[in-house]
Order: structure tokens, then C-alpha cells, then sequence
């Protein structure tokens, strides 16, 4: 509940900056990556005020040049996690109290370092340690966290303000509490935004957080938390662990004081976790919060009305920027036989003009993929539809991992509605298309309602109303974030709040109030004025 009353600075979204050739950003990422990428780390625990250092480290590279070490993070072991729990629940008696707007200036203030004095260092780190290319790290470590960090605030006014009805006799008010115990935080490798957002806006609704960062985005996160810090976050409200997954999540899952968990990251992970909450149901103070975003697998389907073109570079950017490793990427295809012939003819021309290599070199679309595991899973993907007889590498297909992890921009084609690389996530820079007969279209439209376990981000495009309304309902749970002539990636806070069904997620919506309510419990609060002295009801008079 709002106490007094503030405006709050109106969130807008942050713009672009476009890092053009001789421009001033430009300059200030290439400087910032230099400096980082000729020096190496050491990464912390960060638990309350300390730094832990175990001495039980592992080493941190660029996927893009794997030989190249830019740091060693620390591990914890039980007793650092176990530390971790008692640190952010004894946080928490302060924390929990602190007035709405001091935690508010806290958050707005990381806006404000991110778009100021960090930019070209955040931007630098995602690209150093992730391999995005300077675009993808600005809408995402810069862009889309400031965007979080700024929309999350007003989000939160706004719940505050909903309160009920009262009259002149009884005062109603909703008070919106932190949940009562500590939230776990997991967070994945391919979104420095998402690192961000999902420990930052737990703690924005008076919570305590345990973050554990993906092990491939340590280098970007330990930047956050020096963030965090410098812009006023109390000591073990977020502390951020590292280790091995198993025995975090045993040893957390395990406590009496778990309240909730933010996860993005795989569906088997995600689902693991549900069941051991459930096998410790029993020991919980309160009932746990779990909110998840998993996989996807994200299509795009033409109607015959179709631009070409705009479908063309909606496969060409939807299935490859990032090296295809966004939930959201569009990984399935369905493409009508009479547009097929332009579409395979400007995708052949796409794929060839893209260069792929260092995202320091700023010419580059495509960089490597995370990791010699998810390099080695892509590529026997790879090989086998080479193999197969219902399927074909019509572009690409080709892969090294000499000096970085590099997967060619592959195109499968496939007779096989249901062939594996139109059902299973594989994370990279591999489509699949699937060309259909132009009759079929509503054959096909239950094709991709039905082929995948996953519902996150889809995409239909077509000149035809009546065909957009008709994928519209059809397709209405094959995908939490539905585009209509765009491609299935690039939801922008404050535009189209993220998140899927099914296999995809709890779909509790990243970057809407609707996710920071399930940081809050409601306590509702009835002040009566002039309170009754006799039982009796006028009904009971006699006649």
C-alpha cells in the first residue's frame, strides 16, 4: 500500500543507440571490450558484505575464442548456500520494512547506471563472455534490463494503488506483502536482461533473493551485482552463488523458509524442480511461489498470400540472429508451395551475405554458439538430417570448433511434418521448413497446433484478414507471444510482456505487473468506524 503519495518517474523505453561506424558509442564498446578482454577476473559469492572467495574455481572464456581465459568465478559448497539462507532471511527484517520508494530510487538509480556510465561495459561483457554481436547486447544488456528495471517500478505502483471499495462507515485497504521466507533465482546464459530482471524485480517487492547465474554468463552477472551495489542495494538482499546445480538447488529447495522460485532456463530443469518441491511440500512455512519461462519451439507459418520477402527475413532474423539461441527464435517453418521458390531463393541470398566470426569485428551477424556441449548437440543434429532420407541441409551445415564454437546458418528441409528438428529445442542456428501444399493451409495450421510440446512465440504472415483470424483462434495456445507479419523474436518491455504455455512455462508474463504480483501477498485489512454493540438483526423484530 502506497504510503503518502510520489510520482513516479513515467518509465519510457530506452533507445537504441546504433553504433555506427566513427560513432561515440561505438568507440566506447570497442575501448571498454579491449580493456576487458586483456584482463582477467576473479569472481566472488556474493553473500551480505562478503566476498567469498573458496579457492575451488573454474575458468571463464570467450565461445568465440575458447582458448582465450577472461577469469575464474568461485563455487560454493553447502555451507556457502546454507550462509546464503540464513544471510538473506536475517536481510529480509529490514528489507521487508523498507518504504515502497526507497526501493523504487534504488532500482531506477540501476537505470540509470546501465545507461550511463555502464552501457559500453555491460554491452562489452555480454559480448566478451556470450557472443552477441554489439546490437544483440545493446537491446538486451542495456536496452531491455533498463526497460526492466524502469517499467518494474511503475508496475509496482500501480499494484500498490489497487485497492478496494470503502464507505463512510468501514475503511478497505490491500496491503501487498514480500512473500514470508527467501525466493531462488536461476537464471540462463543467453540474456544478460533476464539475469537482471528476474532476482532485481523479486527484491523491487520488498523480497530477499539467492541468485545463481548460469555458469556460461558469470562474467556479465558479476557486473550486475557491482551495479546492484553501487546503486544502493542493501547488503543480502540479492546474494548470487555459484556451484554445482544439483546440490544449490537441493540445498535451498530443502529449507523451511523457501518461498518461490524464478526460473527461466530448460523445461527438464524446470520440471525437476517442481517435483522436488512438491516432495517437500510439508516442510514449507507458506505455500511457494514457481514461476518459470522454459523452451520453445518457435515456428513461423505463411499463408499463399504472404510477402516473400517479409517472410524470408523474418526466418533470416528470427532463426539466426543470436545464433538462434533465444527462447523465442523461430526453429519450425511452414512455408505454401507457391511462395516456396521465392523464399528458398532470397534465403539462399540472406545466408551467403551474412559473415560470421568475433563479435568485436562489427560486420559479423553471426558469432558462436555458448559451448562445446551445445556446439556438439548442433552438430549431430546436423549430421543426422544429412543422414536422413525425409530430411535435407539445403544451406549451411557446416561447423568448427578449432578456435570458437561456430555453427554455420543451417536451413533443413523436410517431407516430415513431425521430422525431430521440427519437435525438439536444439538452441542454435538451425531451421527447419516444412513446405505444404497451398490447399492444406488449415491442415497445416493443426500441424503446428499440435507437433510441439512447447507454446512460446509464433509468427503467421499474411496479406489475407480472414486467414490472420483464422490462425489467431487456432493457434490461440500454440504460443504465449503471437506476431502477426513480424518475426516470433523481440518483445519489448512495456510492449509485449513475455511468456509461454505448455511445455514453454507458466506464462506469469517477464515485464508486466502481472509477474511482480506473484512477489506480493495480499493482506486485506477492514476498519469498521462505529462498531455494532447488539447481534440482533432488524429481521428478528416481531411483526
Amino acid at each position: 500500500m502506497l504510503k503518502g503519495f510520489f510520482h513516479v518517474p513515467k518509465a519510457v523505453n530506452e533507445p537504441v543507440k546504433s553504433y555506427a561506424p566513427n560513432s561515440p558509442e561505438r568507440a566506447a564498446v570497442q575501448a571498454a571490450y579491449a580493456e576487458m578482454w586483456n584482463s582477467k577476473i576473479d569472481v566472488p559469492l556474493y553473500i551480505g558484505n562478503e566476498e567469498i572467495r573458496t579457492g575451488d574455481t573454474k575458468t571463464m572464456s570467450a565461445p568465440h575464442d575458447h582458448q582465450h581465459i577472461v577469469g575464474t568465478y568461485h563455487q560454493a559448497e553447502k555451507s556457502h548456500i546454507e550462509k546464503a539462507i540464513s544471510t538473506a532471511l536475517e536481510a529480509r527484517k529490514t528489507w521487508s520494512k523498507m518504504a515502497w520508494e526507497q526501493r523504487a530510487a534504488i532500482f531506477l538509480k540501476a537505470a540509470e547506471l546501465i545507461a550511463g556510465p555502464y552501457r559500453a561495459k555491460i554491452n562489452a561483457a555480454t559480448m566478451i563472455a556470450q557472443s552477441k554481436t554489439i546490437y544483440q547486447a545493446e537491446i538486451d544488456a542495456s536496452c531491455e534490463l533498463i526497460d526492466f528495471l524502469r517499467f518494474n517500478v511503475e508496475y509496482m505502483t500501480q499494484i500498490y494503488n489497487e485497492q478496494p471499495k470503502s464507505t463512510s462507515d468501514m475503511w478497505n485497504r490491500v496491503e501487498y506483502r514480500p512473500l514470508e521466507g527467501f525466493v531462488y533465482a536461476i537464471t540462463p546464459f543467453n540474456f544478460t536482461a533476464i539475469a537482471g530482471n528476474l532476482p532485481s524485480c523479486v527484491a523491487l517487492m520488498g523480497n530477499v533473493v539467492v541468485w545463481k547465474p548460469a555458469a556460461t554468463q558469470v562474467y556479465s552477472a558479476n557486473l550486475l551485482m557491482q551495479i546492484f551495489k553501487e546503486a544502493g542495494l542493501p547488503d543480502g538482499v540479492i546474494n548470487m552463488v555459484m556451484g554445482d546445480s544439483g546440490m544449490v538447488t537441493e540445498t535451498l529447495l530443502a529449507n523451511p523458509h523457501f518461498a518461490g522460485v524464478h526460473f527461466t532456463g530448460s523445461t527438464g530443469v524446470f520440471n525437476d524442480i517442481w517435483a522436488k518441491i512438491g516432495t517437500n511440500i510439508s516442510k514449507y512455512k507458506t505455500y511457494p511461489r514457481i514461476v518459470g519461462e522454459t523452451g520453445g519451439k518457435d515456428f513461423i507459418i505463411a499463408h499463399p498470400s504472404a510477402n516473400a520477402k517479409q517472410v524470408t527475413t523474418g526466418i533470416s532474423r528470427g532463426a539466426f540472429e543470436y545464433q538462434g539461441q533465444k527462447c523465442s527464435a523461430a526453429s519450425r517453418v511452414y512455408i505454401p508451395q507457391s511462395l516456396w521458390p521465392a523464399v528458398k531463393t532470397q534465403l539462399e541470398a540472406d545466408l551467403k551475405s551474412m559473415k560470421m566470426g568475433s563479435p568485436e569485428d562489427m560486420s559479423n551477424f553471426i558469432t558462436a554458439v555458448i559451448s562445446e556441449g551445445s556446439f556438439d548437440k548442433l552438430a549431430r543434429y546436423i549430421d543426422q538430417a544429412k543422414k536422413d532420407s525425409d530430411a535435407e541441409v539445403i544451406i549451411g551445415g557446416n561447423y568448427d570448433k578449432s578456435k570458437g564454437y561456430f555453427i554455420e546458418p543451417t536451413v533443413i528441409l523436410t517431407t516430415n511434418p513431425k521430422y525431430t528438428t521440427m519437435e525438439t529445442e536444439l538452441f542454435g542456428p538451425v531451421v527447419t521448413i516444412y513446405v505444404y501444399e497451398d490447399a492444406k493451409w488449415a491442415e497445416t495450421l493443426e500441424l503446428v497446433d499440435t507437433t510441439s510440446e512447447y507454446a512460446l512465440t509464433g509468427a503467421v504472415f499474411s496479406q489475407d484478414r480472414y486467414a490472420i483470424e483464422e490462425a489467431t483462434v487456432k493457434l490461440q495456445n500454440a504460443a504465449g507471444n503471437f506476431y502477426i507479419n513480424d518475426k516470433p523474436t523481440g518483445a519489448i518491455v512495456g510492449m509485449q510482456p513475455f511468456g509461454g504455455a505448455r511445455g514453454s512455462g507458466t506464462n506469469d508474463k517477464a515485464g508486466s505487473m502481472q509477474n511482480l504480483l506473484r512477489w506480493a501477498s495480499a493482506r486485506t485489512i477492514k476498519e469498521t468506524f462505529v462498531t455494532p454493540v447488539d447481534y440482533r438483526y432488524p429481521f428478528l423484530g416481531e411483526e
